[in-house]
C-alpha cells in the first residue's frame, strides 16, 4: 500500500504556525461576539476584515476563484445559515432566534496559515439542531483523540464516520479537509468519511509533523447536497440545519496541538 506524500513540519514551523492559530481564534472571538439576532452576516464579516487587516495578516478567501473560475469569493468569511453547510457568501441576511451559523475564518500571518470553523447557535435553538452541532463538534474531538493512536488517516476517517453516523446523523462526501502550511490547501486530502479508494490512493501516515485542517460536515438526513446559483453556497438537499466545526490541528512527538486554539492551548474556537 502506497501512501501520500505529505509535506511535513518541523517544530520550529508548527512555533509558527501557532501564532497564524492563535491569531485565527482571535479573529473568531470578534465574530463570536457578534452572533445574535438581527445582525447581518455582512456585519460580521466587516469586523473580522477589519481585525485581519489591523493585525497586517491576510484572509485566506478573499478573491479565491470558485469551481467555474469566474466568481472570486468576495469576503474574508464563510457564513453559511441552517441548512447552508459551508461557503455562505456574507451580507444583507439578519441572523434570527433559533438559526445556527457556520462561521469558517483562514487567514496567513507571516507566510503561514490558520483555518478553523465554528457553528454557533443564535439564541435558543431546537432539542435536535443543538444535538447536531454537539456530534459535529464531537467528532472533531474523536480526531484530535484518536491522531496519536492511529497508524493512517483512513482509520481515523472510518471512526468519525462511524460516530457520526451512531448519532443518527450523516457524513457529507466529497467535502473535505486539508492539509495546510504556507497555503491554505496542501496535499494529501483529509476525508471525513472512509473509503477503498482513499485507502488505496490518498492516504497518508499520521507521524509528528504532519499538520492538517480537519473539519466534519455533517447533515441531518441526506448525504446529498448542491451549490446554490452564487456560485459558492453549499447547502444540505434536505434542507434542514447541518454543522460544520474545524480546527488546524499539528501532530508532534508529544502528541497533538491544536492551533487555532486560545491561549491556554486547550479551548475550542469560542469560550464555552
Amino acid at each position: 500500500m502506497s501512501y501520500n506524500h505529505q509535506n511535513l513540519k518541523s517544530e520550529a514551523e508548527i512555533a509558527s504556525m501557532r501564532e497564524a492559530g492563535l491569531l485565527t481564534w482571535q479573529a473568531h472571538q470578534v465574530a463570536a461576539a457578534l452572533v445574535k439576532p438581527g445582525i447581518t452576516t455582512a456585519e460580521i464579516d466587516h469586523a473580522v476584515a477589519q481585525f485581519i487587516q489591523e493585525q497586517q495578516a491576510e484572509s485566506l478567501f478573499k478573491d479565491v476563484p470558485s469551481a467555474t473560475g469566474n466568481v472570486p469569493f468576495p469576503a474574508v468569511t464563510c457564513i453559511s445559515i441552517n441548512e447552508q453547510l459551508v461557503h455562505g457568501l456574507p451580507g444583507t441576511r439578519q441572523l434570527q432566534t433559533g438559526d445556527i451559523v457556520s462561521i469558517d475564518i483562514g487567514l496567513r500571518y507571516h507566510g503561514w496559515c490558520g483555518d478553523a470553523a465554528v457553528t454557533h447557535p443564535v439564541g435558543p435553538i431546537a432539542e435536535s439542531t443543538q444535538r447536531i452541532l454537539d456530534i459535529t463538534e464531537g467528532a472533531l474531538q474523536l480526531a484530535i483523540e484518536l491522531l496519536p493512536q492511529k497508524q493512517r488517516w483512513s482509520q481515523v476517517a472510518r471512526a468519525l464516520e462511524a460516530y457520526v453516523k451512531q448519532a443518527g446523523f450523516a457524513v457529507v462526501e466529497g467535502l473535505v479537509g486539508h492539509s495546510i502550511g504556507h497555503e491554505m490547501w496542501e496535499t494529501p486530502q483529509v476525508p471525513n468519511y472512509y473509503s477503498l479508494q482513499y485507502e488505496a490512493l490518498g492516504d497518508f501516515e499520521l507521524q509528528a509533523g504532519v499538520v492538517i485542517a480537519v473539519e466534519p460536515m455533517v447533515t441531518m438526513i441526506s448525504q446529498r447536497v448542491q451549490t446554490l446559483p452564487d456560485h459558492w453556497t453549499i447547502v444540505a438537499q434536505d434542507g434542514l440545519p447541518a454543522a460544520h466545526f474545524e480546527h488546524t490541528l499539528a501532530l508532534t512527538a508529544s502528541g497533538v496541538q491544536v492551533l487555532t486554539a486560545g491561549p491556554d492551548g486547550k479551548a475550542w474556537a469560542v469560550p464555552a
